[in-house]
């Protein structure tokens, strides 16, 4: 039998393999999308604890919601002549921090407890009188291991917001003596509301080397 030209053979042989080479990269880009439309649509496992985590993310991120609009107003107010700002800037941050103010209102989901985090005797959240800024106040004694947590985080929240007014007050009036007066009340009023905060949110232990020893007696118990 006669052979066949070498032109003949190699034509066929160029198609297939032209053919298997573009079908390649399609069928291992099918098999990719499967594995991702099965790994989307498999159980999805939470992280162990993922509630509770979650609830200290979202006082952590209240503390911040809350600082932020309020010292923006404060900077503002002490850059401004004699401490007084237009209406409507004014008016603009009045609305900023009453939304943030409602928003650290809402109280977290609740979550599953978390471990016990280990502690060196005699630690906790709560600064001794002398290591707290002048005139912030927390309930003492049997009032203050009566008060819930949630408690002391709405008195500070509603503390802040008096003292913002009052701030407002003095800013719409014009009066620079006034403000001066009123500023450090909010400074107060929001160091206050983070130490509350802190101390209800279930939030770890601080364990930097070098912090004091912070007095434990009358404190809210915090989630074991």
């Amino acid at each position: 039998m006669r052979a066949l030209p070498v032109r003949r053979i190699a034509t066929p042989v160029l198609c297939s393999a032209l053919l298997l080479g573009t079908a390649g990269p399609v069928y291992a880009a099918a098999q990719d999308d499967t594995a991702r439309e099965a790994a989307r649509s498999a159980p999805q496992a939470p992280v162990p604890g993922a509630d509770a985590l979650l609830n200290q993310v979202k006082a952590l991120g209240d503390i911040g919601g809350v600082i932020k609009p309020v010292t923006d107003l404060l900077n503002d107010v002490l850059k401004a002549d004699n401490g007084k700002l237009p209406a409507a800037e004014l008016t603009k941050h009045v609305d900023a921090i009453k939304s943030a103010i409602d928003a650290a209102k809402s109280a977290a989901p609740k979550g599953a407890e978390l471990p016990a985090t280990p502690q060196a005797p005699g630690t906790s959240l709560l600064p001794s009188a002398a290591q707290l800024p002048t005139g912030a106040q927390l309930p003492t004694g049997g009032a203050r291991a009566a008060q819930a947590p949630m408690d002391l985080k709405a008195d500070a929240l509603a503390a802040l917001q008096k003292a913002v007014d009052s701030l407002v007050k003095a800013v719409t009036a014009g009066d620079p003596a006034a403000v001066a007066k009123e500023v450090p009340a909010v400074v107060t009023g929001l160091v206050n509301f983070a130490v509350a905060t802190i101390l209800g949110g279930g939030l770890p232990a601080p364990n930097l080397p070098g912090l004091p020893k912070l007095p434990t007696e009358g404190l809210p118990k915090l989630p074991v």
